[in-house]
């Protein structure tokens, strides 16, 4: 079986406690993993997502309690969108005025409605209404009722100089097809998935290029079923577009690899295995910190060094 579409989108946060409180009391996501920056393990690595953790619901992050914001600019991601049922979006614009969420007026792109907004530390957020998913599985872990409850990805906008390059590799090795244009936009839609299956490119050339910091996407990772269909587009962005990658890392819930797409976005190719329940059940995802063996006689110190998050 083909599994197109976004794995999952990493972030640069803030303090980590606000990230927590946040993503998992604000808008409802799961925390399935809590562990460390495996190449900076004095930092945390938060993992959010619907029930399971499933692929195309993942929104990770590392939070830095002194990060300096982020600036927009080309070759990053300009926004990262979740799906929630048409009907819902009167119910997120109500509870980000009560909980006090700095939000946009709602929009209509490509036929939807939008409603764009930030979290606490500038990362730019929005939940697109789509019709028909009402019945779609939903996390119940907290006081969002389900009917409202996210529903992993949307997808991304992406802020780039021009759409082409970066269009023939999500066509050409992720399984995408140009759909539509409105604007200065180009969507892209994976075939075979509505969960994290679109890619908006939003061509601007002559801005200024993007500065990594607090609110900034630091990656966006598309779905590979296992190493065989990963190795596959790694030969299609080698042979295909003289890209080079990184080579495999395994990041103890899916396998990894790396490269800088033509617009100088950071893109990942992430296998779907084995998935977050490889090191504790699904009923209990990201109670425990949890470590890689290389990192687990590090644990106490690991553990004095990072912030006190519940």
């Amino acid at each position: 079986m083909i599994r197109n579409g976004i794995h999952h989108v990493t972030a640069i946060a803030g303090n980590a406690r606000r990230n927590v409180e946040f993503y998992t009391r604000t808008l409802g996501l799961r925390l399935v993993k809590k562990t460390v920056n495996f190449d900076d393990p004095g930092t945390y690595h938060f993992y959010y997502g619907d029930e399971a953790g499933s692929p195309g619901t993942i929104l990770t992050f590392f939070p830095w309690d002194h990060v300096a914001p982020g600036r927009l600019g080309i070759g990053e991601t300009q926004e990262t969108a979740f799906r929630v049922p048409a009907a819902s979006i009167g119910y997120w614009t109500q509870r980000f005025v009560e909980k006090g969420v700095s939000h946009e007026p709602i929009i209509r792109r490509f036929g939807e409605s939008v409603l764009a907004f930030r979290d606490p530390h500038g990362m730019r957020l929005a939940l697109i209404g789509v019709p028909g998913i009402e019945n779609e599985p939903a996390w119940i872990g907290t006081d969002v009722p389900a009917e409202h409850a996210i529903r992993g990805f949307h997808g991304v906008n992406l802020l780039l100089a021009e759409a082409a390059p970066t269009g023939a590799i999500l066509t050409d090795v992720f399984g995408f097809k140009e759909v539509g244009r409105e604007g200065p936009l180009v969507r892209f839609k994976a075939e075979g998935t509505d969960i994290g299956g679109v890619v908006d490119i939003h061509e601007a050339g002559g801005f200024l290029p993007a500065r990594m910091g607090g609110g900034s996407v630091h990656h966006i990772a598309f779905r590979a079923a296992d190493d065989a269909a990963e190795f596959a587009m790694v030969k299609k962005l080698n042979e295909n577009h003289g890209i080079r990658t990184t080579e495999q890392k395994d990041r103890n819930y899916f396998r990894s690899i790396y490269f800088r797409e033509p617009g100088h976005v950071l893109f990942e190719i992430a296998t779907d295995i084995p998935g977050f329940a490889a090191d504790e059940p699904l009923a209990h995802l990201g109670e425990a910190l949890k470590l890689p063996d290389f990192l687990e006689g590090s644990r106490s110190q690991i553990e004095s060094v990072l912030p006190e998050i519940a």
